[in-house]
């Protein structure tokens, strides 16, 4: 397992292990992910074998532009073309009708298939030079905490990786939100665009329904996003037990004291954007502190608070 500064060279490393039928970890705006050529099967089962994921739980291709996207989608919708033009590259995942090329193992066997195109320099520079659109879930093993810097990539998968591109510390920090197309569109996970931001552009958005036993989105699992350590989410500090190790994930500065063993502030001023940022390197933080429970504060569901309380949610739910 090699961590590589994602230079131009390197990049070409990468993008030649993609073609050679290999997996890649690389960064993208929202969280690191695991990449496979989406047209070569054999590649992206190793995908599932590196994250120990099901394989009814359908992947997110990724491309470098809205043509090349014609080659994953059978049809593109004039509410989609909106999305696509207003909102990519940026941390959005459209679901529509798939072309009959698509393995049946990127999309869980529907007839659908879940496509962004990253806004992050490195995945672009990836995915133009490996040639093809690049299959890529988070970077981690299936159901635990998503990766937002390179170390977190390779702390997680260690040798079940042979290359990640070190590309720096993630700017949103929560995976993209997806949105299945049609009428009407119906929000299959929240993330980092806000769902306010989507009805401005094509009216009201249906809310699905945040946990499938038969996902149609990555992320619709009860349980996810989950440390190794306990997590409750937790309303009153008041409640905190005595004689554990206690882990406590602030959403701002608290007013008070708090009597933890460990404590990790998402934004002091409250600002969701930062405390998206900030979520998974404070739970990865709380996760390697040897805390015998997290505590985490809830945060207004509102903007990108709604992403954050949707991974808060599942991560409580292990």
């Amino acid at each position: 397992m090699k961590v590589l500064k994602a230079t131009p060279a390197n990049i070409r490393d990468g993008a030649q292990a993609i073609r050679a039928g290999d997996i890649v970890a690389f960064p993208t705006e929202t969280v690191y992910g695991l990449g496979a050529d989406v047209f070569n099967p054999v590649a992206c089962a190793k995908i599932f074998e590196a994250k120990q994921r099901p394989q009814f739980d359908p992947l997110i291709v990724h491309v470098e532009s809205p043509k090349q996207a014609e080659l994953l989608f059978s049809t593109i919708s004039p509410q989609a073309k909106i999305l696509i033009d207003k909102f990519w590259p940026g941390p959005l995942t459209l679901v529509l009708p798939k072309r009959p090329e698509v393995p049946p193992i990127v999309t869980a066997g529907l007839d659908t298939v879940a496509v962004r195109m990253s806004s992050h320099p490195v995945a672009i520079a990836l995915i133009k030079a490996a040639g093809t659109p690049i299959a890529a879930p988070s970077a981690n093993p299936f159901g635990y905490l998503s990766p937002t810097t390179a170390e977190h990539v390779r702390d997680q998968l260690g040798d079940r990786v042979s290359i990640i591109l070190d590309g720096g510390p993630c700017q949103i920090g929560v995976e993209s939100t997806i949105l299945r197309v049609g009428d009407p569109p119906v929000l299959l996970r929240p993330g980092g665009l806000p769902l306010e931001e989507i009805e401005r552009e094509i009216g009201k958005v249906t809310i699905g329904n945040p946990v499938a036993s038969a996902p149609e989105a990555p992320g619709q699992l009860k349980s996810h996003y989950s440390p190794r350590t306990p997590l409750t989410i937790i309303t009153d500090p008041v409640q905190l037990p005595l004689g554990k190790k206690i882990g406590y994930l602030s959403f701002k500065k608290p007013a008070h004291e708090l009597t933890v063993n460990k404590l990790e502030v998402l934004s002091a001023t409250g600002d969701l954007r930062e405390a998206a940022a900030n979520l998974f390197t404070c739970l990865h933080r709380l996760d390697d502190a040897g805390m015998d429970i997290i505590f985490a504060e809830p945060v207004p569901e509102e903007g990108l608070g709604r992403a954050i309380m949707n991974r808060l949610q599942k991560a409580a739910s292990r």
